[in-house]
């Protein structure tokens, strides 16, 4: 319970990145929503993966390299759900485009985040993974 409680700081510390910049990028870059959100979600992904690696799941001395690879496969697919998401509470929903964000980002956090950092990124590799 104590790893899910720090997996979920961690998400908190990069959605607060992540919605800044997408504030930052839609209301003074004047980019659109969905593309204000992916950058944001960019810059969030990479502050969460920083944050799960050294602190949430304890594995600094796991290679970053092989952490990378499966972070970033993970990270796709939630990057994929997040815009997803946005685009469609935004322009079928009419949602206002940070109402949209939170909705979506809170969702795929809990169902798809968290399971696959746990069980996939951030699981011990053992020595067969480690050449």
């Amino acid at each position: 319970m104590k790893t899910f409680f720090k997996a979920n700081i961690a998400s908190l510390t990069a959605s607060f990145f992540d919605y800044l910049v997408t504030f930052i990028f839609k209301q003074y870059l004047h980019f659109d929503p969905v593309l204000a959100s992916i950058t944001g979600t960019v810059s969030g992904g990479i502050i969460n993966f920083l944050i799960g690696r050294h602190w949430v799941f304890n594995s600094p001395d796991s290679p970053v390299f092989q952490q990378g690879k499966k972070y970033l496969l993970s990270w796709t697919g939630n990057l994929i759900l997040n815009a997803l998401g946005v685009y469609l509470l935004v322009r079928y929903a009419g949602l206002f485009y940070m109402t949209a964000k939170v909705i979506t980002s809170v969702t795929v956090a809990i169902v798809y985040n968290y399971p696959i950092q746990k069980k996939y990124v951030f699981k011990n590799i053992d020595s067969n993974e480690r050449d």
